[in-house]
């Protein structure tokens, strides 16, 4: 297929959606390599294609926010699902977590879980942002990342379904491998909390069922990362038996 050569404009306005402000304005974000533009063209529209047939190395690096760019990169036109309810029976809350690597880390294992709906809190990160983007490894296409007033959307979701739980990970939380602890694991919503503050106190008072990810009496440290603590809370609740 022949591909016109990529213009100074182009590269231009590619380089931009670097920044969220570009990227808002405009609904687009950029995915690099082969495997996650692949993965992301089955599920978002694509506007540009850019590879090696259209553009030289040293273009590329200039759009690239990759030490070492992979060679391909796409810019896709965003989706935005809003406060619609999950598809799944488990669903993931994030609280403000900011770090871009954890909340790729995060959609990445949600994707393994098959979790379909995320819903973010508006001070977590953007989620197409590049290193979120890159991050994740194509599970953006497969896994529906809303941004909501969390309290709000929370009450919301109680309405509509009255007997769910709220599990949310907490330090006075209890022990979640105790059956009292997570009484249905097949349901619910499990929420993680910021980085260095945890839950917010808005969050908090809507979970029902605080868990605790146990130490050993010998463990250090003082707290685990939250994209680690995702997964090994994710890991619990989908463990058969």
């Amino acid at each position: 297929m022949y591909m016109e050569h990529i213009s100074k404009a182009q590269i231009k306005r590619i380089r931009s959606l670097q920044q969220k402000k570009f990227r808002d304005e405009q609904g687009l974000f950029v995915a690099e390599g082969d495997k996650c533009v692949n993965e992301l063209r089955e599920a978002f529209a694509l506007e540009v294609l850019v590879n090696r047939e259209n553009a030289t190395d040293q273009e590329i690096a200039q759009m690239s926010s990759l030490r070492t760019p992979q060679g391909t990169l796409a810019v896709f036109r965003q989706k935005h699902y809003g406060d619609e309810m999950p598809q799944g029976a488990v669903s993931l809350v994030l609280d403000g977590v900011q770090d871009p690597g954890n909340l790729g880390t995060i959609l990445r294992t949600a994707d393994w879980f098959s979790i379909r709906d995320v819903y973010c809190s508006f001070q977590t990160a953007d989620c197409y942002a590049p290193k979120v983007v890159q991050s994740t490894m194509g599970a953006l296409a497969r896994v529906r990342v809303h941004y909501v007033d969390v309290p709000q959307w929370i009450d919301l979701w109680k309405t509509a379904t009255p007997n769910g739980n709220v599990y949310g990970t907490l330090l006075d939380g209890k022990n979640m491998y105790l059956q009292e602890a997570v009484p249905d694991k097949k349901h619910g919503l499990i929420v993680m909390g910021n980085e260095g503050n945890g839950i917010s106190a808005a969050v908090r008072e809507r979970i029902t069922h605080p868990i605790l990810i146990p130490q050993a009496e010998t463990g250090g440290g003082e707290s685990l990362n939250v994209a680690i603590a995702t997964a090994i809370v994710l890991a619990e609740f989908f463990r058969r038996g």
